[in-house]
């Protein structure tokens, strides 16, 4: 009995400190500090966001790397870090270690990612950007048009919206 009653605190142990690891690490690789600063090939594309209405606006409004490359449900959080793991794999080989070698590589790993997120229908987008929470009437008419339209034509919002963060 006494033997069980350690064999269960331990495992229970064990399993709450291999949880917080888990989470910690699966927090830590989402933060903008260990997407955009740990990798000094991803100086461009940080310095392209800062310079759009998603990182500077009116509303306060900031979005990080995670808020539109990390899907927020868990089993596609987790399939999109493994993804993931192949641009980490391709710095510490040296595949994309330099900001040239980066921008070479640059257009297939966009390509991926905007496959991803046609194939989620801009699931990201649509975290903070719904549809039917649009105001039409600020849009202008070609705008409103396809914003109204947008599931009759089988688009997405980066079919439109490509390059709009960097």
């Amino acid at each position: 009995m006494k033997g069980g009653l350690i064999t269960l605190v331990a495992g229970l142990v064990l399993g709450v400190a291999a949880y917080a690891a888990f989470d910690g690490v699966m927090y830590y690789t989402s933060t903008d500090d260990f997407c955009g600063n740990s990798c000094h090939e991803m100086e461009t594309p940080r310095n392209a966001l800062q310079q759009t209405p998603h990182h500077s606006n009116a509303h306060g409004v900031t979005v990080g790397c995670s808020d539109c490359h990390i899907p927020k449900e868990f089993v596609p959080k987790m399939l999109r870090k493994i993804e993931a793991s192949r641009e980490v794999w391709g710095h510490w080989t040296g595949v994309i270690d330099t900001p040239e070698k980066y921008a070479a590589h640059r257009p297939a790993m966009a390509e991926r990612e905007l496959n991803r997120l046609r194939a989620n229908d801009s699931q990201e987008c649509r975290n903070c950007h719904e549809v039917a929470q649009m105001d039409f009437a600020a849009q202008d008419r070609t705008v409103r048009r396809y914003h109204r339209g947008i599931e009759q034509r089988g688009k997405t919002c980066i079919d439109c919206h490509e390059g709009i963060a960097h």
